[in-house]
Parts: C-alpha cells; structure tokens; sequence
C-alpha cells in the first residue's frame, strides 16, 4: 500500500488557509518534521505550509517538498526576549495563517502565534500553556516515539496512529550537487562521508581517525562533514587518512547538505546528519551506542544500525549525553575495521543497482 494514501481519504481540498509549524529547532528533528508537513499536505492539499526555523535550519527548507517557505527568526534561548516575539507576531499575523502547530511543549513557543491571533493554535498541553493554545490535545506521554507525538498533531484529535508515517524527503537537484563538486575540487571517485560530531559526547564513536584510514587503504575518498565544532576533530582524521581525506566542515549547514547529497554511503553518529543523509536517500550507517535506534534512528531506515555486540550492557540505552558506567564500551567496542567492511558492502550493494 503506498503509505500516502492512508493519509488521503479525508482530504479536504476546499481549506486554502496557510498553516505555520513551530517545529522543534535541532538539526534532526527539524529534519523530521518534515513527515508533519507531508501528513498535512494529504489531509489539506492546498493548504500552504510555512515553517518557523532558525538561520541554522533555514538551508533545510529549500530542500523540502510540500513547504511554502520558511520564516527565519532565531529567538534567544533562556530568556523570553518580549521585543523579539512581538515582531515576529507581527509578522506573523501580516501572514493570515488560520492554523499553527505548536510541536514543542515549551511556553516560550506558543507566546507569537497566540500575540499573533492566529484562530486555531495546536498542541499537547505542556507548561500552563493555557490562553495560548485553543486546540488542546492530551496523551502525548503515552506516544511511543518523537515522531509519533509530533506527527499525530497533524491529524484530527483522536486519530489512530497509522502503521508507518510518511518519511521525511530532502530533494537536491542533480545539478546543484555537480556545481558543488566542482567548487570544492572533488573529483567524481566514490567517497564516504563521516559525521563525527553529536549533541552530547557520549554519542559520539572515537575511531573516524583508524576508520578514515582503513577506507582509503581501500581506495576511496573520504569527507569529514560537520560544523566548527567538529573542526579539530577532522583535522585528526585528515592527518590520519592523509591527503585523500577532504575537511568539509564549515558553518554553512547547506554545505553539509549538499555533501551527503553527494557521497556514495554516510557514517554518522546519531546525529543531525544522520537525519539529512537518511532523508536525501544516500545510504546511511548509524552507529548507535547511548541511544535507541528505535526510538531515534530515521524513519527513512538505514543501510546498516550499527551496535556493539561483544557483550550485553546492563547500561544500554541510557540515553544520557555523559557515559558514567562501563566507560563508554557501548561505542568503544565498534570496531573501525568492522565499520569499513560495512561501508564497503554497502557501497558494493548500491553500486551493482545504479
């Protein structure tokens, strides 16, 4: 059955009201939210989609289908910044959006749609968000995973959950892809793309330097994708693979996009790019340690959930951004070499069904 027909026979084609998001602002829900566009689209085809995202995310919302456009506004985190939200509700309101979804539960995020006057404002009851939301719904608790509790707001209160979601889409032309090759020099050979960094260190795999090595000893190209925060790790992966490693880390999210758009297989950390790699429909290989892939790796699915199977570890999932018990051996017993192999497989797969 394809997926978007369960979404599609209450559609009503008749509502052309725009609608905001207010999505949550990490890479890879961000990322995500874009099955709540897609279960939106299906139930109001021609209902405009507009999502709220900062200057980081805005790069994502080119690459999305179904989305109108994107209103970047980066609010502080940590303080209310009164001046800030009555701008936006400003414009906001100069937009006439008759519905906002209010994907986080968090007060501070319902504040402008409601100065906005927005007639129907949507969201788990969170925070005493009473006065600011008019469309309440209750039981987020007791969904399953983020995407579930995301998602089901873009149903009508009481809906089941469906079987399978939607799964986010990221779309770069061909040719974008080519243009970006060529600005950076890349030559056309297969490369891997390594997404070293996390939010939170105990997500984060510590053999990208052993692994970049082995995968050139085998003839390919590797990129080290990222943001300044993983500069000084992809300088020690460069010096380990030596000059067929290319540092592709930059503050350009965008950047990031195009080079997993580009790579033949991704290896990522349960991470942001993760998300974007998956989206894109380039082979991805999660590697998992502190954190359930049931409950975070892409809804896209992966080519390879890699886990560490020596042993079974009391400890795992602790979904903690700190390893505090069996120093860290949930990610330091994934061996580089068992990494690379994979990759090589999953190359070799993807390459025999172009």
């Amino acid at each position: 059955m394809n997926i978007d027909s369960q979404f599609s026979g209450d559609a009503d084609r008749s509502d052309t009201r725009p609608i905001l998001i207010i999505p949550y602002m990490w890479i890879g829900d961000f990322v995500r939210n874009h099955t709540v566009v897609r279960v939106l689209k299906e139930r109001w085809p021609n209902r405009p989609v507009d999502l709220l995202t900062t200057s980081l995310c805005a790069p994502l919302v080119d690459y999305m289908p179904g989305v109108r456009k994107g209103i970047v506004w980066d609010l502080p985190r940590g303080r209310l910044a009164v001046g800030s939200q009555l701008a936006l509700a400003k414009l906001l309101r100069e937009r006439n959006y008759g519905t906002a979804l209010v994907l986080p539960r968090t007060w501070k995020a319902a504040i402008a749609p409601a100065l906005a006057g927005i007639p129907e404002r949507v969201g788990f009851v969170g925070e005493f968000r009473f006065g600011l939301l008019n469309h309440w719904r209750w039981g987020e608790r007791k969904l399953p995973r983020f995407i579930d509790k995301n998602a089901a707001l873009a149903q009508p209160d009481g809906a089941p959950l469906p079987p399978e979601w939607p799964v986010p889409q990221l779309r770069v032309p061909t040719e974008e892809v080519a243009r970006w090759r060529q600005a950076n020099g890349l030559s056309a050979r297969p490369a891997v793309a390594l997404a070293p960094g996390s939010v939170g260190v105990s997500k984060r795999w510590t053999y990208y330097p052993e692994a970049a090595r082995l995968l050139v000893e085998r003839g390919l190209e590797v990129w080290v994708v990222g943001g300044p925060a993983e500069k000084g790790l992809a300088q020690e992966i460069v010096a380990a693979g030596g000059p067929d490693v290319r540092d592709l880390t930059g503050n350009d999210l965008r950047n990031g996009v195009l080079a997993m758009a580009a790579a033949g297989v991704a290896i990522s950390n349960d991470s942001g790019l993760m998300h974007i790699a998956a989206a894109l429909g380039t082979p991805t290989m999660g590697i998992f340690g502190p954190t359930s892939p049931y409950l975070w790796a892409p809804l896209n699915g992966l080519a390879a959930t890699v886990v560490q199977n020596k042993s079974v570890l009391a400890c795992q999932p602790c979904q903690s951004t700190i390893c505090r018990m069996n120093d860290h051996r949930c990610m330091r017993d994934i061996a580089a070499r068992d990494v690379v192999e994979i990759a090589r497989d999953v190359l070799t797969r993807t390459q025999a069904n172009v």
